[in-house]
C-alpha cells in the first residue's frame, strides 16, 4: 500500500511537468516489469524448496537382510522366498556382475529370428553385429539374461541411433526389476514400425546399452542396422 501511494502521488506531481506523458509512460513500464519478475531470493527460495521434496532413494538391502527380516510372521516368510528364492543365488563364480546378458533377438513379423550372442563383452568391441529390417516391418528386441547374488532394480535398455553421424533416435525401454535366479529370465520390447520410403532405407549405426537404477552399465555394444526395400 504505501508503495501504491508513493506512486501515485509521484505520477500527480509529474503531470504538472512538461512532457509528462511520456515520463509517465516510461514510469509505469519500468513500474510493470519490476512488479512481475521474481527477484534472485525467489528463485533461490524456490530451488531450496524443490530440493527438499527430492525423492530419495531409500539404502538398499539384500536379500539376506530382506529373507531375515519380520522372521515371526511365518506367511510373510513364505511369500518372500517364493519372491526372492532362498538366498543367495550365484550362476557364474568368476562374474562379479549382477546381470549376465546371454543373447538379443530380432523378432520381426513374419520372419525369421535373428540371434546374437552377448554373453562375451570382450568379443562385441571387435565384432561387426548387423541385422537386416525391410521397411515397415514390425519388430522387437527380446533379450535372455541371468540375474545372481542380488535384486536388480531399474534394468532398463536403451539406444541412440545414428545415420551419416546425425542421431535420429533416442529410445530407452524399462525392463523391470528382477530377483536372482538360476533360470534364465526374459524382456521383449514394445513393438516398433520400421521407416517406410526412399529417403529412410540404407545403414544405420546403433549403441546400445543395458544399465539399472544405479547406473551400474551391464552391457554396452554398437550394431548397423539397414533398412531395406525387400
Amino acid at each position: 500500500m504505501l508503495v501504491f501511494s508513493l506512486c501515485t502521488s509521484f505520477c500527480l506531481l509529474l503531470s504538472n511537468l512538461p512532457f509528462s506523458r511520456l515520463i509517465l509512460v516510461q514510469f509505469f513500464r519500468l513500474f510493470f516489469l519490476f512488479s512481475i519478475y521474481p527477484t534472485m531470493s525467489d528463485h533461490e527460495n524456490a530451488a531450496e524448496n524443490a530440493s527438499e521434496f527430492q525423492y530419495k532413494q531409500p539404502p538398499q538391502k539384500t536379500i539376506d537382510e530382506l529373507l531375515k527380516a519380520d522372521q515371526e510372521d511365518e506367511s510373510l516368510k513364505v511369500y518372500k522366498e517364493k519372491l526372492l528364492g532362498q538366498g543367495v543365488v550365484i550362476v557364474d563364480e568368476k562374474n562379479p556382475s549382477r546381470v549376465i546378458v546371454r543373447s538379443v533377438e530380432l523378432l520381426i513379423d513374419g520372419k525369421t529370428a535373428q540371434s546374437f550372442d552377448l554373453s562375451d563383452p570382450a568379443k562385441l568391441l571387435n565384432s561387426d553385429l548387423s541385422v537386416s529390417i525391410k521397411e515397415g516391418s514390425n519388430y522387437r528386441l527380446s533379450f535372455a539374461f541371468h540375474v545372481q547374488r542380488e535384486i536388480t532394480s531399474g534394468l532398463h535398455y536403451k539406444h541412440k541411433v545414428k545415420r551419416s553421424g546425425i542421431t535420429v533416435e533416442n529410445e530407452k525401454y524399462m525392463m523391470g526389476s528382477y530377483a536372482p535366479k538360476l533360470e534364465i529370465q526374459g524382456y521383449k520390447s514394445p513393438n516398433e514400425e520400421a521407416p517406410s520410403g526412399m529417403i529412410h532405407r540404407g545403414k544405420y549405426k546403433v549403441h546400445s546399452k543395458i544399465t539399472d537404477d544405479d547406473n551400474n552399465v551391464y552391457l554396452d555394444w554398437q550394431w548397423t542396422l539397414h533398412i531395406t526395400k525387400d
